[in-house]
Order: C-alpha cells, then sequence, then structure tokens
C-alpha cells in the first residue's frame, strides 16, 4: 500500500527586483493551499541567473510576504531545513550530476555551438516556420550529434565553453493535466532543445526547478500562466528522470491585467494614477530612489491579501470580505479561474475602507504611532486617549495615513474655521448660545456626551434656536472642520476644559 505523501508547496522567486503583485497573489495561493490541507509552506530561492540578481531583492520578497502575513516552514531564512540549502546558488555542486544522468540516458547531450554560430542559424532560418534548435536543424550545430565522439571528450577536456540541451522528441503528444485548465496536450515539434545547463556552470530554471522540487517532494507547483508552456518540457525531464510518479501536479494562475483589462499589469499602471503598486517601500539600490509602498501608503494588509485573493478566485458564493484564516478554510484550487483578473485600484480602496472601519481602535492606534510625522505631535497623550480617538474616527478612513487630516482637532485646537460654515451659519444668537454653553459646561460634573448634548440643546431653546440649526456652528468651534466624528462623543473625549476654551476662543475670533 502507498501511503498519500504530505502536501509541500513552495514560493519560488527569483530576486532579480522587487515583488510584482502578481508574486504576492501566487505566494499566497500557495500558502493558502498548503495550510487548507495541513502542509508544509516553502520559500526557495531561485537564482541561478547571477547576472540579473538585484541587491536587497532578496530581503524584500521577505519583507513584503511578512508584512502580508505569509509565513514559511522553510526557507534560507529558517534554520533547520530538512531539505537546505534554499538557494538554488548553492545547491549548484548538486545539477551538473543530473545533467549528466540524462546524458548517460540519452535525454540531453553537449552542444559547443558559439553565439555566433547560433545567430547565423537564426539567420538562416528567418523565412522557414521552424526557427528552433530542435530535431530538425539540430544535425546542422556543433553538438554531440554532430561531432565525433572522440572530439567531444576532446573539447570537454580542454575546458571549451559548453552547453547542455534537453533532446526535444521528435512528433510526440505531451499530455498533463493542469489543476485549473484541465487536460493540455502538446506536440513536441513545437517545442525546442532547451538549454539544461549553462556555460557559467549554473543550470537553467528548467532543470533546476525539476530537481528541487523532485528532492524536496514537493507535491503541488502552483505557479503563474507564463509557465505554462514550460510544463511540458518539465514532464519530459520527470519521465526521462524516472520520476513520473513523483511529479507534481501543476496549476497554472491567470494573468493580473491592467485596471482597464487591456494587457499584463505593470508599474507603470500604478504610476500613472498616482497610487503605490509594491507591498512594502522599495529603494532602488542603482539610484537610492525610493517608492512608497502598500504599507507606507495606509493600506492594511488584511485589505490588500483580500483584494489579491478575489484576483482569480472566488468561494463560489457573493462573500467578499475574508480574513487569513476564512481563506485558508475555503480554498480550493479547483475554485481558480481560467481568465486574467482585472486590478482594480478602486477596489482595493474599498477594501481598505473596509477594514480600517471595523478595525480594532488599539491595532489602529499601534499603526498610528508607527508614523513618525503623527506620533510626534500626539506625544503629550497617552495610549487610551489615542485609542478612544481611533474609536471615533476610524469609519471615515480611507487610509492610515489619513489620521491627522481627519483627528488633528482631538489633539490641537483649531486656528482657522471653515469658511463656508462661518459664512452661511455664524450668525445671531450663535455666539450667545456658545458663550451660554461654555458657561453651563463650566457646571456640568459629569462630562458626558449624554450631558453635553442636554447641555447644548438647553441653550439652544433659550435662545429659540432648534439644535439642527445650531449644531454645525457647535462642531466648527470645536474642531474648525464641517464635518467630523460624532459631535458628542467627540466633546467628551476632548474633556470640559479644552471644550470651553474652544467654544469662547470661537465666539472671540469669528
Amino acid at each position: 500500500m502507498i501511503l498519500p505523501r504530505r502536501t509541500r508547496l513552495r514560493f519560488a522567486p527569483s530576486p532579480t527586483g522587487p515583488l510584482h503583485p502578481g508574486g504576492v497573489r501566487t505566494a499566497l495561493y500557495n500558502y493558502l493551499f498548503a495550510k487548507q490541507q495541513g502542509g508544509d509552506f516553502i520559500l526557495r530561492i531561485e537564482d541561478t541567473d547571477q547576472n540579473r540578481l538585484v541587491p536587497g531583492a532578496e530581503q524584500f520578497i521577505l519583507d513584503s510576504l511578512a508584512w502580508c502575513g505569509i509565513s514559511f516552514d522553510e526557507g534560507p531564512h529558517i534554520e533547520g531545513g530538512k531539505y537546505a540549502p534554499y538557494r538554488q546558488s548553492e545547491r549548484k555542486h548538486l545539477y551538473h550530476e543530473f545533467a549528466q544522468k540524462l546524458i548517460e540516458n540519452g535525454a540531453a547531450y553537449h552542444a559547443f555551438d558559439t553565439p555566433e554560430d547560433l545567430d547565423q542559424m537564426r539567420e538562416t532560418l528567418k523565412d522557414s516556420p521552424n526557427q528552433q534548435y530542435n530535431a530538425l536543424t539540430r544535425g546542422a550545430m556543433k553538438n554531440a550529434f554532430t561531432l565525433p565522439q572522440d572530439e567531444v571528450e576532446k573539447r570537454l577536456k580542454n575546458g571549451e565553453n559548453y552547453v547542455i540541451r534537453f533532446k526535444m522528441p521528435e512528433n510526440e503528444l505531451v499530455h498533463f493535466n493542469d489543476l485549473i485548465r484541465g487536460k493540455v496536450s502538446v506536440n513536441t515539434n513545437t517545442l525546442d532543445d532547451k538549454v539544461l545547463f549553462k556555460a557559467d556552470g549554473m543550470p537553467t530554471y528548467h532543470l533546476a526547478n525539476v530537481v528541487d522540487d523532485y528532492l524536496m517532494q514537493i507535491t503541488h507547483v502552483v505557479r503563474g500562466e507564463e509557465w505554462l508552456p514550460s510544463a511540458p518540457l518539465h514532464q519530459l525531464l520527470y519521465t526521462a528522470f524516472g520520476w513520473l510518479d513523483v511529479m507534481p501536479q501543476f496549476a497554472h494562475l491567470p494573468l493580473l491585467l491592467k485596471p482597464n483589462g487591456n494587457g499584463k499589469l505593470s508599474k507603470r499602471d500604478g504610476d500613472q494614477l498616482g497610487l503605490p503598486f509594491y507591498a512594502i517601500k522599495w529603494t532602488n539600490p542603482d539610484d537610492q530612489t525610493t517608492t512608497l509602498g502598500y504599507q507606507e501608503t495606509g493600506y492594511l494588509p488584511e485589505a490588500y491579501i483580500n483584494f489579491l485573493a478575489l484576483l482569480g478566485w472566488n468561494d463560489g458564493t457573493t462573500q467578499e470580505f475574508f480574513d487569513m484564516e476564512t481563506l485558508i478554510k475555503s480554498f480550493e484550487v479547483a475554485r481558480i479561474h481560467k481568465s486574467g483578473a482585472r486590478y482594480d485600484f478602486d477596489k482595493l480602496k474599498f477594501f481598505n475602507e473596509h477594514y480600517l472601519h471595523h478595525a480594532d481602535p488599539k491595532k489602529l492606534a499601534d499603526l498610528v504611532l508607527k508614523n513618525p510625522d503623527m506620533s510626534e505631535k500626539m506625544a503629550d497623550f497617552d495610549q487610551v486617549y489615542l485609542e478612544k480617538v481611533c474609536d471615533l474616527v476610524k469609519e471615515r478612513l480611507s487610509f492610515t495615513t489619513d489620521f491627522w487630516a481627519k483627528a488633528s482637532y482631538f489633539f490641537e485646537a483649531p486656528t482657522e474655521y471653515d469658511a463656508q460654515v462661518v459664512a452661511k451659519k455664524w450668525k445671531e444668537p450663535i455666539p450667545k448660545i456658545m458663550t451660554d454653553l461654555a458657561h453651563e459646561l463650566e457646571k456640568l460634573e459629569d462630562f458626558t456626551p449624554e450631558n453635553i448634548q442636554k447641555t447644548f440643546e438647553t441653550a439652544c431653546a433659550q435662545h429659540a434656536t432648534t439644535p439642527n440649526a445650531a449644531m454645525q456652528c457647535l462642531r466648527l468651534a470645536i474642531s474648525g472642520q464641517a464635518g467630523g466624528a460624532a459631535l458628542f462623543d467627540m466633546a467628551g473625549t476632548i474633556g470640559k476644559p479644552q471644550i470651553i476654551n474652544r467654544l469662547l476662543e470661537a465666539v472671540r475670533v469669528l
């Protein structure tokens, strides 16, 4: 009896720049599937293309996913992993051995073509429907099929540059099942003899990917749609190694599309709208220019994750709001869509507003205090007060960075007053009402919102004015603004001395 293998998924980014939202979504879907199945989630850094590595990109990947709440069971940043190391550059001693096995069983071969040779081949075939290095063209190139065996050995012995190519079978159908797209069939005549091992001694993505997935016992590969054309080659590699019985199941995710739905999403789309694109701040190592991310511009990670999760997946209901725990319980690969998903920045804002409006005041206060500009202005106020303020203004926020604009009057008296309200409503008997209200509030022993409201209504009645007619002027005197948090709750939070001073100051100034 063969026992089912433990579910193991991996996220395997290349640290060639900041992590694209599509990469975050790929990591998220892998994480959700692994956790939903009670399995393991692994981070593997695929850094075989040494020429394209960007300093700081690997740490940026880790920091971005940590902010999103996506964690790993194994990875280069975690000690004691059973399948370490988790950077491909630290595993390169393994790959030549596996490439050699493919040569020995006839599935791969040495090729000694120079860049000039390859350019000449493309030039010769420019008018041909077949312009690939494959079964039809390899016979005209410098490789183990056209050179005598002793010459091949001599070139290898002399240290001549070579690559190892996969020997693509001629005119065969490769069938595999994609968990999202169903059955896929590809004729090998449409595929080329991909390079598996490069002249610089490093494997290509194809060889390293398959070898590492096998050695790390990966059971499912959930990756972007752009890798779908590579799946036939990967299945052929599993077959050539004799590993077909443990080949992972594949799922290729739909693209993230521009906000208008036309074309693949790019950073330019965010730039054109003046909106962030990356999860967190990215500093370009070349010129030290900084691009602020969602974290710094006031988005909550749970809003970002909820938004990304629904870009290409739903649970079959009309439910929109999912925390991470609910996503894990609800997630099914079979419910991932085949077509691309439009990246709607307005929808992301909608999710952010929802999570801010329902945020725990303590959590929101902690986030506000992380902003050095705002925390400095609130240094004289304690945590309890700040949490009360957060509870009162959170439903007026779209971003955490809106806090000071929406709540500054809780921390400092207004120095300016909304001119439209002044012109339209600050007329007799408003100054008298405010003066009398200040004097009556002074007598209150219990300065509660309810008592403040009753005192205000009494002052209005004494001057034959309805509370509705004077209420915006009361708000104006306290905050300088036309709108804001619930008026009497706001007054009760600010406190009696400040409220009385503000009422009298407004009368004096206006």
